[in-house]
């Protein structure tokens, strides 16, 4: 299968460099720098067995030629997704599946005419070291479930040709998926950032603890949980696998970058205000986060 991914993040060099051993991956990026970089010394992944690498056709995403892919694979920040989708006009008709945190991605797809499409919630744990090397800390999977049209040759290729550090599956309820991840997005991300602690803090230090439980209570009223105990304890556990990773926001803060606060808390606060219901919590941790983002000369 010719798979387009677009982005080269961490998550996008994963992607690229795990399924280049079963298909035909071309991975789009903005940067020249990093264009040169991946070109000279193909994709890195490091992980608890060793060092691996790969190499991948790479281009600019302004190179895209129409047809080019079987599979479009967007796995840029959600606050960048609606410029690409401008810009990229030519990817409309073509199935795509969007690799981003939080659910407010879901509003921008609505507002833009495509088929097939994908939504996935990414378990693994990884972190980009430079242009071309990606740290794979923590084996997960890669959860796939329908937005809107169907292509089932696709999703079946993608499940049946997995890896098994890298496995696809399939599932019927993509609402349901992506507030999974959301729950611990939300409960993980600002605190970890805010705090400046791994994630295993947040479970280990009693007080943090607290918080993290008053923040699910928020996050649970807002999205109307049913199993609430289910959700807890999937987002405590994940704490716990990943104890010693540092959150993406975290790593974003740190490295002055714009954090998907927006797309998590931001979305929250958005459906709280549709419901009219309090969220003290967060509307704060939200606000927290972006003057930590203002500081670093960001917005």
């Amino acid at each position: 299968m010719r798979v387009a991914i677009i982005g080269g993040g961490a998550i996008g060099l994963l992607f690229s460099y795990y399924l280049k051993q079963e298909h035909s991956v071309v991975l789009y990026v903005r940067s020249h720098s990093q264009k040169m970089e991946i070109e000279a010394n193909g994709i890195t992944v490091r992980n608890q067995e060793g060092l691996f690498h790969t190499y991948v056709q790479v281009k600019f995403i302004s190179e895209w030629e129409e047809d080019e892919a079987d599979l479009v694979i967007v796995c840029v920040k959600q606050y960048q997704l609606e410029s690409l989708l401008k810009d990229m006009e030519f990817i409309h008709g073509q199935p795509s599946l969007f690799i981003q945190n939080g659910m407010a991605h879901l509003n921008i797809i609505d507002r833009f005419k495509l088929n097939h499409v994908y939504v996935g919630s990414v378990e693994h744990g990884a972190y980009r070291e430079n242009g071309h090397t990606v740290i794979h800390t923590g084996i997960g999977e890669t959860k796939l479930a329908c937005y809107q049209g169907r292509n089932q040759k696709i999703v079946n290729e993608l499940v049946q040709t997995s890896n098994p550090s890298f496995r696809f599956c399939f599932v019927d309820d993509y609402k349901g998926m992506l507030q999974k991840k959301l729950v611990v997005n939300a409960l993980i991300n600002p605190l970890t950032a805010l705090l400046n602690v791994e994630n295993g803090m947040l479970i280990d230090n009693p007080h943090y603890y607290q918080t993290f439980t008053e923040m699910f209570t928020e996050v649970s009223t807002i999205l109307g949980l049913d199993d609430e105990q289910l959700y807890f304890e999937h987002a405590r556990q994940i704490c716990l696998n990943t104890a010693h990773n540092q959150s993406s926001m975290l790593k974003d803060l740190e490295a002055g970058r714009e954090t998907e606060i927006e797309a998590i808390l931001g979305y929250l606060i958005a459906e709280a205000k549709r419901l009219q219901v309090e969220a003290p919590l967060i509307t704060a941790l939200f606000h927290l986060i972006k003057g930590k983002q203002l500081e670093r000369g960001g917005k």
